[in-house]
């Protein structure tokens, strides 16, 4: 970036852009004297905050060297051109070689030595920030490569077992095996849209908090049992260690566990089969402090600085063996941000291992309410009617075949038209809608459903790719019981449905 935060200075005679230099150096800025036009061109392509010249330099032959490289520019640049003009009123010449230029700012001359140095001072920001946009565009491309990598993944096994499946001579015991392949996969792309999700969300300032009064030891045991499977298949030694007294936090369950997880799931990607993971709890007068380290491949000064930074993963190993976006860190910060905390990331160095230190406001202890297990769903007494409606032919098929099994009367329709036919004919108990259906959306079928005496009290539940607080909000002021997020968690269906 040094070259490219340099003040070049095309001055055909020399004095006049070593004085100007002068003025410039004293405030701290690092400028280059150009005396003739190909030096300048020259210049400007190793990299340049900005050029100042003087109008009388602006001539044709500068212009007809210089265009191309404005015109060949990549989108997120846009030279700036500091021109100190004579007072002296414009010509249309004069005018047409500024607009030339594009991205110009003119100062009339004499010009005062402040307001020199206050140009050139915006300038370089704007350039500055220019630069940084480069560096965001460049991270996206890498990040949108990724993406496109770690999606191929789950589909390459999913492809492979729909094949496997469609063998006639499948056993039962290949039939499961191939089934938890799928559901597997599943789990996995589901993981990765919702960490999408979350940064759509985080960036737009949508993440809302529901807080209460958390204990820190179940948001603990709760992350480690999320990250269990990924620690055992690399055969890491996880140790946890509580703190000596209880510790509460006011926060959002949910996310605290996620903090946590993200944390530790991103100890596993970087630490080698066989590792140690510590994660440790311990608290002050004010706070309470969570450590995760790690005996893994570490992290150079240069990688440490952005650890935190959107699709950073790129920048730790290009042969993608850890996997993941590089955005669960980003997650974390934000998270963290938003309940009033800290976090911060420590390396000796490659080879050293890492250390993540996560500091939250400590609250009061309270009597932390014993968790009650969730009650065995009971077997279906009798065959209540369901209706499903999606427009993807095979999640309404498979679906229905699953409530089928599960024993249930299923009608599967793929139209909003085609559902309310159905329904003069049939009374469902219970209406499972697609939201974003073709001929009218699944909102404006569910209202239309509880405006009909025969399904006014059917039991509606939308299911659906849209799964934020404003989405279940619009969904339940429609009439619906429910919002399910695709892939729908099964047992978390069948448990509603068991009321029917």
């Amino acid at each position: 970036m040094i070259m490219e935060s340099r003040l070049l200075i095309y001055a055909p005679t020399g004095k006049d852009g070593r004085l100007l230099a002068g003025v410039l150096e004293r405030a701290q800025m690092d400028c280059y004297v150009c005396t003739r036009f190909d030096e300048a061109f020259e210049e400007m392509g190793k990299g340049a905050g900005a050029i100042i010249l003087a109008d009388e330099a602006l001539t044709v032959e500068f212009l007809k060297v210089v265009r191309p490289f404005l015109d060949n520019q990549p989108t997120w640049s846009d030279f700036p051109f500091l021109v100190l003009r004579q007072t002296a009123p414009d010509t249309p010449d004069m005018r047409s070689r500024y607009l030339k230029l594009g991205n110009v700012t003119l100062l009339d001359r004499p010009v005062r030595s402040v307001t020199l140095v206050s140009a050139a001072t915006s300038v370089l920001r704007a350039r500055k920030r220019q630069y940084e946009m480069r560096e965001i565009d460049r991270r996206k491309d890498e990040f949108l490569a990724m993406l496109a990598h770690e999606l191929r993944n789950p589909l390459a096994p999913i492809s492979a077992a729909s094949e496997l499946l469609s063998v006639p001579t499948l056993d039962r015991e290949r039939i499961q095996q191939t089934s938890e392949i799928i559901s597997r996969q599943v789990r996995h792309m589901t993981g990765l849209i919702d960490d999408l999700l979350d940064v759509s969300r985080v960036s737009r300032g949508l993440v809302t908090l529901d807080q209460g009064i958390q204990d820190a030891w179940q948001i603990v045991a709760s992350a480690v049992e999320q990250v269990r499977p990924i620690m055992d298949s690399r055969q890491h030694h996880l140790s946890v260690r509580d703190a000596p007294v209880a510790a509460s936090i006011f926060g959002d369950q949910k996310r605290l566990v996620q903090i946590i997880a993200n944390i530790l799931n991103n100890a596993a990607k970087y630490t080698p089969s066989g590792g140690d993971i510590s994660l440790s709890v311990e608290v002050d007068d004010a706070s309470v402090i969570f450590t995760v380290e790690d005996n893994g491949i570490g992290m150079e000064p240069s990688v440490l600085n952005r650890v935190f930074d959107m699709f950073a993963q790129g920048e730790r190993n290009s042969d993608r063996t850890q996997g993941g976006l590089g955005i669960g860190l980003a997650i974390v910060k934000s998270l963290v941000s938003l309940h009033g905390g800290s976090v911060a990331a420590h390396s000796a160095g490659l080879g050293r291992g890492s250390t993540f230190t996560l500091t939250l406001p400590r609250v009061a202890h309270q009597n932390m309410p014993a968790r009650t297990p969730l009650p065995e769903l009971p077997p279906v007494q009798s065959s209540p009617r369901v209706l499903v409606v999606d427009d993807n032919v095979d999640a309404a098929t498979t679906l229905g075949t699953i409530l089928e099994i599960a024993g249930y009367e299923v009608s599967i329709e793929h139209s909003a038209r085609a559902a309310l036919d159905r329904v003069a004919t049939e009374s469902p108990k219970a209406c499972l809608l697609d939201i974003g259906l073709p001929d009218m959306d699944g909102i404006t079928l569910a209202r239309q459903l509880r405006n009909r005496p025969d399904t006014a009290s059917s039991l509606m539940i939308a299911i659906t790719g849209y799964g934020q607080n404003s989405d279940r909000q619009k969904s339940l002021h429609a009439g619906f019981d429910h919002h399910l997020v695709k892939p729908v968690d099964l047992p978390q269906l069948l448990k509603i449905l068991s009321s029917l």
